[in-house]
């Protein structure tokens, strides 16, 4: 039975902030239009929390029972490793889901009941991934699905459950963070790319090659800076984004510079910390 410990690795922390960050920079458009609602945002963050501890989970359990996870170079993978048996791994990602589901009941309840349209795409999303007879994920479209969910769905419905209403300025916010969030998966599946293309898993990355998916990592974290300054002319404040820009070189150089392998675990860390850094920070100049 896997401990504690395990099936925390196994829910992969590195990865978390794609989830809240989004929920950060939501709630910081939601203070700029002087109408937030923090109890919303809080139930905002568990929906978007669970959801993406439930697609990791998913993602072991469909992953593993394929094979394609056996060889894998990164963080614990509870089924590929045979630390925790299937059922128990499925069980986990649909009571995170479940989790999901419900709070985000309650949130439509007091906004839009159309809210709840939009989580049963985002539960689907996540289980369709890796899971099913046809996965996405296989299919080279899971930046796509991220962009969307981490980036338009997740800051735009948190600004909505809020303010109920669709300010541009959510719109504009979203799309810096989503391909930050992308960062995040085209590092992970760069890293996987042998191992992808020998299980038959093809990924954007698979499909691009290392050069080009290279070269994609870079577009994704230095992107995001430009939107910042673009944002500046209606909201100065959000320039102290731009403080960020120096948590983007260490990963960025380590991805062009050739980095393959265990050599790309470090990767996520510091991807992650540039997201945090990033939306904390536009969260702010936005809330300004």
């Amino acid at each position: 039975m896997a401990t504690l410990s395990q099936w925390v690795a196994g829910s992969r922390p590195r990865t978390l902030p794609a989830s809240l960050v989004p929920v950060v920079v939501g709630t910081g458009v939601a203070v700029g239009e002087g109408e937030p609602v923090w109890w919303r945002a809080a139930l905002a963050a568990f929906v978007a929390l669970a959801l993406q501890i439930g697609v990791n989970y998913s993602n072991d359990y469909s992953d593993g029972i394929r094979g394609t996870d056996e060889e894998r170079v990164g963080p614990l993978r509870l089924v590929g490793s045979k630390t925790a048996p299937p059922r128990q791994v499925l069980a986990a990602a649909l009571g995170c889901f479940l989790a999901a589901a419900v709070a985000g009941l309650a949130l439509a309840a007091v906004t839009t009941w159309w809210l709840l349209l939009v989580g049963a795409f985002a539960i689907l999303a996540a289980w369709f991934y890796t899971g099913g007879r046809t996965p996405y994920g296989y299919r080279a479209l899971g930046e796509v699905a991220v962009f969307v969910f981490f980036g338009l769905v997740a800051v735009v419905g948190t600004v909505y459950v809020q303010v109920e209403g669709l300010p541009w300025e959510a719109w504009a916010a979203a799309v810096p963070i989503g391909l930050l969030a992308c960062a995040l998966l085209v590092a992970n599946n760069l890293r996987d790319i042998p191992t992808d293309r020998e299980a038959g898993k093809r990924t954007l990355a698979v499909m691009l090659g290392g050069p080009w998916t290279r070269i994609l990592y870079a577009a994704c974290t230095a992107l995001p800076f430009m939107f910042a300054l673009a944002l500046a002319a209606p909201h100065p404040w959000v320039l102290i984004a731009l403080l960020a820009a120096p948590l983007s070189l260490p990963p960025t150089q380590k991805v062009l510079n050739g980095a393959t392998g265990p050599a790309l675990i470090p990767v996520l860390g510091e991807t992650g910390r540039l997201q945090i850094a990033y939306g904390v920070l536009l969260a702010i100049g936005l809330a300004v």
